[in-house]
């Protein structure tokens, strides 16, 4: 009799500190799975249990966390392709119904749908590189590059522009021949315009982007600096972030555009850094190393 006591105390035993728990957290994660993200646990273990305990909330906080930034991004998107298509739509729809008369009018309206039109554009292809990135399709075709060729041609593409909205690029070249850096041409015209269309969005009371290449003997560097109110400190170390915006920027831009310019140049072996520049402006800075056979 008193061994079948001690068997059925101890039976009782491990059903309070094994089953119970284990039953306790079996429900939780059930509620979490259900949708209740964010819910925690009470710990009351140090053990095995406790471990699970801990790893069960830590998931139930990150999982909150991801909910909340994937309901601001879709806020966010949301935002961002209402503001355009009403502008185009109500322009086109003027135009069309012959509204406006005089040609300077017309002209401008149209000069809207473009503009508008170039940041769906942009705003898509964003989107499209960052479901890249999250499902793992998104590749770099890595070839020699005479670096300093691609930024010129990038400044060529995007000058007019800026004049056009009343800006100034300024351009100083490299004193010395920089060797070739490995990188993918396409991925890294991507980057630099993302950077002059930032400083462009950014910076307009600045007039002025200064874009500047050097070299050491191991890398390559090309710098873009503007003349804005520059960046607020606290912001400065989520500036790369996904989905980030900064408090004076928040009606524009998806957010995602600096996070996909830093994996790329991560993926290039390069490093991508922002800082507020000496007398105001922000500094954008992009190191690429040289290939191992062309180091100076």
């Amino acid at each position: 009799c008193i061994v079948n006591l001690f068997e059925d105390v101890s039976n009782l035993y491990f059903i309070r500190s094994i089953v119970d728990p284990v039953a306790g957290i079996t429900e939780t994660a059930k509620r979490i799975a259900a949708g209740s993200y964010g819910v925690q646990i009470e710990k009351r273990y140090d053990d095995e249990i406790g471990a699970l305990t801990d790893t069960i909330n830590d998931m139930s906080l990150k999982i909150n966390q991801s909910e909340k930034m994937k309901n601001e991004f879709i806020s966010s998107v949301s935002h961002e392709l209402r503001t355009p298509l009403t502008a185009i739509n109500g322009w086109a729809e003027t135009i069309m119904n012959g509204e406006v008369r005089d040609a300077g009018d017309v002209k401008k309206g149209m000069g809207i749908i473009v503009s508008e039109a170039r940041r769906l554009t942009n705003m898509v292809e964003e989107l499209l590189e960052f479901s890249r990135i999250q499902d793992g399709r998104f590749n770099l075709s890595m070839e020699l590059l005479d670096i300093e060729s691609e930024l010129e041609d990038t400044i060529f593409t995007y000058q007019e522009l800026l004049r056009q909205d009343g800006m100034q690029l300024i351009y100083n070249p490299p004193e010395e021949e920089i060797p070739l850096v490995p990188g993918d041409p396409e991925r890294l015209k991507q980057v630099f315009l993302n950077i002059l269309d930032n400083a462009a969005k950014y910076a307009r009371d600045g007039k002025t982007i200064e874009v500047s290449v050097f070299s050491d003997s191991e890398a390559a560097t090309i710098q873009f600096r503007d003349h804005g109110p520059g960046i607020p400190e606290n912001e400065l170390p989520h500036v790369k972030e996904k989905f980030f915006k900064g408090e004076k920027h928040k009606a524009r831009g998806s957010g995602i555009g600096l996070a996909v310019c830093d994996e790329i140049i991560t993926r290039s072996g390069g490093t991508l850094t922002i800082a507020n520049a000496p007398g105001g402006g922000t500094l954008v800075s992009v190191r690429l190393p040289f290939a191992p056979e062309s180091g100076n």
